[in-house]
């Protein structure tokens, strides 16, 4: 079974897709270019679900606590600055839904602040996995052992059919793969 921090990390790299994806959406609004207001509630279902949700449940609820347990400190902490970000990155996750529902309501004002919105969130969100696969899992692999990195593993996958139910994550990578193509290619 994989190690936390590799499940962890290759969550890591659906969401930069996802994220790359937002930054060409914002580009095309900033140029005041129709984009398909789907793509707008995709992305925002993505980050709500599977990275919120899926992503940010497993460390908060299962990585970070066994961490702590391991003695790493929580306030002031590596841990700390991260829950702080998940909490800066909900708020604008949330914006960002609204804001797509507002763009598929026609008020395309509404782009011109996604867009804005969005490159916060990007912005935030790649410092953020920065910080995790720089720092933090290389701390978290020298505290676990092999038989707590299991069990961790195991939680991971319990946690996310519990939370998502079953499909769910397969569902948005293939909805993931769907904008990404889309907006790659410009199709408005």
């Amino acid at each position: 079974m994989a190690q936390p921090t590799a499940i962890l990390r290759k969550e890591h790299e659906a969401i930069t897709r996802m994220l790359e994806a937002a930054e060409l959406t914002a580009e095309k609004l900033e140029r005041n270019e129709a984009v398909r207001a789907e793509w707008l509630d995709g992305m925002s279902e993505f980050f709500s679900l599977f990275l919120d949700k899926c992503h940010h449940g497993k460390e908060e609820e299962i990585f970070f606590p066994a961490l702590a347990k391991k003695g790493m400190p929580v306030d002031g902490g590596p841990i700390g600055v991260m829950l702080h970000e998940h909490d800066e990155g909900r708020e604008l996750a949330r914006r960002l839904r609204e804001l797509a529902q507002a763009y598929g309501k026609g008020e395309r004002a509404a782009g011109n602040e996604w867009a804005a919105t969005a490159r916060r969130y990007t912005q935030l969100l790649r410092e953020h996995i920065l910080k995790e696969n720089e720092v933090l899992f290389p701390m978290a692999e020298g505290l676990l052992s092999p038989t707590e990195e299991e069990e961790l593993a195991e939680r991971f996958e319990r946690m996310e059919e519990e939370k998502m139910g079953k499909g769910t994550h397969e569902r948005l990578h293939v909805r993931m793969g769907e904008i990404v193509k889309g907006v790659r290619e410009g199709a408005g």
